[in-house]
């Protein structure tokens, strides 16, 4: 079976992240998907095939090279899909031989999926392309990395004469929510290093992510009749706006690239007693990172003294750090996967990734995680497509991955 077939089957699986639901997984659905990955990796041989009450899915390839002894390399994907765009009844449909043109997703609705719009599409002209109707996410963020991982161990078993060592493979929950790893066994996984699998183009090594914090800001209002308001209400929501408004405006998502960190304000609910207010901090220099958190109390700080005392209240958590930190130290990581990319005829890509994966909290659990790409783009929206032959690509440069940690 090939990749993109097995991605397919694995859209039928709605498994979306629940940030409010502190279980883990936070959906029972991803339980769900986990025993069917399970029960498939035994029916093809996998060994030591577990999985956990809280959805880790975890097996082992065993080395085919007589008395190897050498480095345990995994590969790691996550079963969870965003949950912010629909993400059910998903229906693909293959683009063969893309021509270049823009392409029609659903007619009734007149939804296009256009280069003009996605330069991405220029890389795939000749090639054959798995695209949804335009109503959902297609889910390769990041069940590609899943079916590549799978079909991968299925052409080592079938094709005995690849010699490897040991390889484990896993597959997490939650990681959408930022909570992948909060539950990963690395002991129990032991592996000695791993890649996620779990990027964009086929070609990506990437081993730079941001530095992340989340900060939730509650406001505290004071209700009156608007009639007799002056002087005594607290509008929470006017505060909330007034909050937004002092952080630099330049530094938003929307105005930023590259190595620019940003303050992203992704969720806000208010009424005059109670308001809210989720950022997500980002920034590629920790250092930088702690500056933005000052900030954000600094400016609490600023509107209690205009309003009250905890008027304002900031409650900021630490998501994950820039795992190039742990990466540069073990740089056979990215030769070994550059090596394997040019020998496929590909170009390796490495620029810095402005999000994070479970590699980035793995790295500093021990487990020293970069990721590569799965031939996918535009996730976490409903213009994602995957290129078929990319993802065909991307088996063989696990493969060839395996064949050259079961060389040292």
């Amino acid at each position: 079976m090939r990749a993109y077939e097995r991605l397919i089957n694995y859209t039928k699986q709605e498994t979306g992240s629940v940030s409010g639901n502190s279980n883990c997984p936070s959906s029972p659905e991803q339980l769900l998907f986990g025993e069917a990955l399970a029960k498939e990796m035994e029916n093809m041989g996998i060994q030591n095939v577990n999985i956990d009450k809280n959805g880790y899915v975890f097996g082992t390839i065993e080395a085919n090279i007589e008395n190897w002894t050498g480095t345990v390399i995994g590969f790691l994907a996550h079963m969870d899909v965003v949950r912010d765009v629909p993400f059910t009844n998903i229906k693909t449909k293959i683009i063969k031989n893309y021509d270049g043109a823009d392409i029609l997703l659903n007619e009734d609705k007149n939804i296009i999926l256009s280069p003009k719009d996605y330069d991405s599409l220029k890389l795939y002209i000749g090639s054959d392309l798995l695209v949804t109707d335009g109503t959902t996410l297609l889910g390769a963020d990041d069940k590609a990395g899943i079916a590549e991982i799978l079909t991968m161990a299925e052409e080592l078993h079938q094709h005995p004469e690849i010699k490897h060592g040991k390889i484990k493979i896993g597959f997490t929950p939650d990681e959408e929510i930022g909570r992948g790893a909060d539950l990963f066994d690395v002991k129990l996984f032991d592996a000695d290093y791993a890649y996620t699998v779990d990027g964009a183009a086929f070609g990506e090594v990437e081993y730079e992510t941001f530095n992340a914090a989340s900060a939730n800001i509650t406001i505290n209002g004071f209700n009156i009749h608007p009639g007799s308001a002056k002087g005594k209400m607290k509008n929470a929501s006017q505060i909330a706006m007034e909050f937004n408004a002092m952080l630099p405006e330049n530094e938003r998502p929307e105005h930023t690239e590259n190595n620019e960190g940003f303050y992203h304000l992704d969720k806000m609910e208010g009424i005059v007693e109670k308001a809210n207010l989720h950022y997500l901090l980002r920034d590629h220099d920790r250092i930088k990172l702690e500056e933005r958190k000052t900030i954000v109390q600094e400016i609490a700080s600023k509107l209690n003294k205009k309003y009250g005392k905890n008027i304002v209240q900031v409650e900021i958590r630490d998501s994950y750090y820039n795992m190039a930190e742990q990466i540069k130290p073990h740089w056979h990581l990215i030769e070994t996967a550059y090596e394997a990319i040019k020998e496929l005829g590909g170009t390796p890509i490495s620029n810095p990734v402005r999000g994070g994966t479970d590699g980035s909290r793995l790295s500093f659990m021990g487990l020293p995680c970069p990721n590569l790409g799965t031939g996918s783009h535009n996730h976490h929206g409903k213009a994602e497509y995957a290129c078929i032959q990319a993802m065909d690509q991307c088996v063989k440069m696990l493969i060839k991955i395996a064949e050259k940690y079961g060389k040292q």
